[in-house]
């Protein structure tokens, strides 16, 4: 069976309040945010573009990221895991990756230590997402 990509999670909140509520409950968690993107700010600059509400948050817990580079320097190419807060048509959402599939993407080996790593990561978003579903 194929995994998601993300988990899908709406929000009973506003866009204006979602990126910091997403990151308080990923600090919780044990993961801090470590990059904040403003997308529509980058294309306002960029291109002259305008684009809906939309905030990329780059997530890390140091534990696990030390155990994960120490194993293969390779897995820095899938850090920190992303979580995005956007406005869509039908309310505000948040959706952090699933990093249980970004250490068997490409040539990465999926060693028992990044499985270890990816598993305790997905099992901390998902906890993290139950508490954004019920903020």
């Amino acid at each position: 069976m194929e995994q998601p990509i993300g988990l899908e999670l709406r929000l009973n909140l506003s866009f204006a309040a979602a990126p910091d509520t997403v990151t308080g409950t990923r600090s919780k968690e044990g993961l801090g945010v470590l990059t904040r993107i403003d997308v529509p700010a980058a294309f306002e600059d960029r291109l002259g573009k305008d684009f809906r509400p939309f905030v990329i948050l780059g997530a890390c817990n140091p534990p696990p990221a030390h155990a994960a580079l120490s194993g293969d320097a390779r897995a820095g190419l899938f850090l920190p895991c992303n979580v995005v807060a956007e406005q869509r048509q039908d309310g505000v959402w948040a959706s952090p990756v699933n990093p249980e599939l970004m250490p068997g993407v490409g040539s990465l080996a999926l060693t028992p230590e990044l499985r270890r790593v990816a598993s305790d990561a997905r099992a901390r978003f998902e906890h993290a997402a139950s508490s954004l579903q019920q903020a």
